[in-house]
């Protein structure tokens, strides 16, 4: 007696899958993504580099990286082709090419006669790039373009490659470096985390004309940095990580001055 409902329940099933669509297979954007692999290669890079011992190498590529992941973003915009898994793809780049891979280099190259302190400040490093990274990506609706909060992993990861590559052009060594290499990565890795503000540059049009005397100092800054490559990078990174600090201390010195003012 349950013969005809059964065979009647499986033809039922049957016309279902039949009728049921079919999941899309969605394709990704080319360009934008091939940059991200590209950066995602040069942190690995980065790190192969650090385990042979070829510190200056390794320092390079990290900078090398900083300039693709740059590159992904602006030409995702410029081409139309953003997709939020060219978004996703990017921050997994980021955290392997600015947040693993600079903590590996400087713990090879100086950090790791420390002990526990050594890979103290690289995991600390680490784990504030996976933070940053995590609180960019969940404020990324409602946070005011013009700047970051906290110091952007990219420019984390370069100032410490810049030390890296600084101490290894002017053949010190880590052994000699290594307190130095420990402030720098703790330093780096706590500005990431703070609410400091910084500029991103965003709002940069490159559309825009510019008066002559930009493109001269543009130049004038290519020989600048062409004279001593090592260090006026490092100069210009670790500038860029003091700026946040200044411009807090710039408000709260005018907040301060305001405050007076009203109160006379």
């Amino acid at each position: 007696m349950q013969e005809p409902d059964t065979r009647q329940h499986v033809e039922d099933e049957a016309a279902e899958l039949a009728v049921a669509p079919k999941p899309m297979r969605r394709g990704i954007f080319l360009l934008p993504n091939l940059l991200t692999t590209a950066a995602l290669f040069a942190g690995f890079y980065a790190i192969v580099q650090a385990m042979n011992g070829r510190y200056e190498l390794a320092a390079v590529a990290i900078l090398v990286a900083m300039i693709l992941d740059g590159l992904d973003g602006r030409v995702a915009r410029l081409t139309n082709t953003q997709s939020a898994f060219g978004a996703e793809y990017d921050s997994l780049s980021d955290m392997v090419s600015f947040g693993v891979s600079p903590a590996l280099v400087m713990y090879s190259f100086a950090l790791k006669d420390m002990g526990k302190l050594g890979w103290i400040a690289a995991f600390v490093y680490c784990a504030a790039a996976a933070l940053r990274l995590a609180r960019f990506n969940t404020m990324l609706a409602v946070q005011d373009k013009r700047w970051f909060m906290g110091l952007p992993s990219p420019a984390a990861a370069a100032l410490v490659a810049g030390f890296v590559w600084l101490m290894v052009d002017n053949q010190i060594t880590g052994i000699e470096a290594r307190w130095l290499a420990w402030g720098i990565t703790l330093f780096a890795g706590l500005s990431m985390i703070t609410n400091l503000a910084f500029y991103s540059g965003k709002d940069f049009n490159l559309k825009r004309s510019v008066p002559f005397v930009v493109i001269v100092l543009m130049a004038l800054g290519f020989s600048l940095i062409s004279l001593d490559p090592p260090i006026v990078l490092f100069l210009l990174f670790l500038a860029y990580g003091l700026s946040g600090y200044a411009l807090w201390l710039k408000r709260r010195f005018n907040r301060k001055n305001a405050a007076t003012t009203n109160a006379k």
